[in-house]
């Protein structure tokens, strides 16, 4: 049977020290997660991670770097989580918007305080993006190809109908 895997993005914000997460209710308990996210049909990466960020913490979020391509499979034979996280800069607040249904707040905490908070952290990849971002990873936006289905099939010798399953 084929890995089931869902594609998801993250955003990773600094400001002085302190990584902007929001806290969110998951099956009754309360975690902390980066606002993070479920790729959309027809959206791109950097697109997803913009949206989901202004969704659940209502800041504008501007990817400026692709901080890493994480494969996270929570039990063996469970659904995978592909996540890309960016690293970017957020701006224009709007203290008046509603956020995603299941967010309680945000909090902007040093990676101290994430690290004193590990058994509320919704999965390990919170710190371990927190740490490669403090590591100074950071790959160009470009190293993301994007390939519309429709131009890509034109252009290439492939048959769309090869790719549908």
């Amino acid at each position: 049977m084929p890995l089931q895997t869902e594609v998801t993005v993250a955003a990773l914000a600094e400001r002085a020290g302190r990584f902007l997460v929001v806290e969110e209710s998951i099956g009754g308990k309360l975690v902390l997660n980066q606002p993070a996210g479920h790729l959309e049909p027809g959206e791109t990466l950097v697109q997803a991670v913009a949206r989901e960020t202004r969704e659940e913490t209502a800041w504008r979020f501007a990817p400026q770097a692709l901080l890493g391509v994480y494969l996270w499979q929570p039990v063996q034979g469970t659904t995978a989580f592909l996540r890309f996280a960016f690293a970017g800069t957020v701006s224009d607040h709007d203290a008046a918007q509603s956020l995603d249904a299941g967010i309680v707040r945000t909090h902007w905490l040093t990676r101290a305080e994430l690290a004193a908070r590990e058994a509320q952290l919704r999965t390990p990849l919170v710190l371990r993006c927190v740490d490669d971002y403090l590591s100074g990873r950071r790959l160009p936006l470009d190293a993301i190809a994007h390939l519309d289905g429709a131009a890509a099939v034109q252009s290439g010798p492939w048959n769309a109908s090869l790719h549908r399953r």
